[in-house]
């Protein structure tokens, strides 16, 4: 079933939105809010600055602050319905209060933190089961920042080391939210080196697609199916339906891996990737030349 619902999926850092991850303040952020990712969340919402948004919080250990810097920056977008969203529980994740305000949002946004407490606090309650629902049937816009995006698909990396990754167990992977199926996300993916990571999740399951998301970088997922990067940086795919051997099954735990025959892609801003047809585009802009 071809979901209603589009997803943004963001890499993390300093100019989408994740202030909590960076020492730079609103002011240093503007020209990205009025150019780039948060413009793109709105511009894609069903009612544009007029569209419901709701800021989940949930991954942050210091939501309140992150909730502010968020209504800030969508008010600099001629964003004003916003509301803050801190759910720390099951319970809360079952309450119709919350799930009332779920129901009337046009726009969620899940912030950055701690991907394990959106998967363990959400997953299987109310609220994960609404979200499914109006992905699925209605023109909403699902996006996730840092960790809300790693728990965005339905595999999920929640802990590994980048120097160790390639050790057979160092990386350790669970369920996600689940709104994207046959991808495994990583994040923060160029500055903090984890090809690594992305590499042994795709060879411990090659059927799956890797993207690894760059800093200031995101994905514009439409339709469930055609991904395009948006943003200043890179996004890495590791594919690794070619892949022709692993010793990841012969080896200890905590021995070097081998992999042989990955395919990776790189893309950027304006690249698209069809996720049935295995196939990336290019964007090549016109050159203007200098007089």
């Amino acid at each position: 079933m071809t979901p209603k619902g589009k997803l943004i999926i963001i890499g993390g850092a300093i100019n989408t939105g994740s202030f909590t991850e960076t020492t730079f303040g609103l002011p240093q952020n503007m020209n990205f809010f009025e150019r780039g990712i948060l413009k793109k969340i709105t511009t894609e919402s069903i009612k544009g600055t007029a569209s419901r948004f709701e800021i989940m919080t949930t991954a942050s250990l210091i939501p309140e602050r992150v909730g502010e810097e968020y209504i800030k920056a969508f008010a600099q977008l001629d964003v004003q319905d916003v509301g803050v969203l801190n759910i720390t529980s099951r319970e809360q994740a079952n309450s119709e209060e919350n799930c009332a305000r779920i129901r009337a949002a046009d726009v969620m946004v899940f912030t950055g933190g701690d991907q394990l407490r959106l998967s363990s606090i959400f997953g299987g309650t109310a609220i994960h089961q609404i979200l499914l629902d109006k992905y699925q049937n209605e023109a909403v816009v699902i996006a996730g920042t840092s960790a809300g995006a790693a728990a965005s698909s339905k595999n999920m990396i929640y802990q590994g080391s980048s120097k160790d990754a390639l050790l057979k167990g160092e990386v350790k992977i669970t369920g996600g939210l689940g709104f994207i199926d046959g991808v495994i996300v990583d994040t923060h993916f160029v500055q903090r080196g984890r090809i690594g990571r992305l590499l042994y999740a795709t060879a411990s399951s090659p059927g799956i697609l890797g993207i690894g998301l760059g800093e200031d970088t995101g994905l514009f997922i439409s339709g469930g199916n055609t991904m395009e990067a948006i943003g200043s940086g890179m996004v890495i795919l590791v594919d690794g339906r070619n892949m022709t051997d692993t010793n990841l099954t012969d080896v200890e735990m905590g021995q070097p891996v081998s992999i042989s025959n990955m395919t990776v892609h790189v893309m950027c801003d304006g690249d698209t990737y069809d996720l049935h047809e295995h196939k990336l585009t290019i964007h090549h802009p016109k050159v203007v030349p200098i007089d």
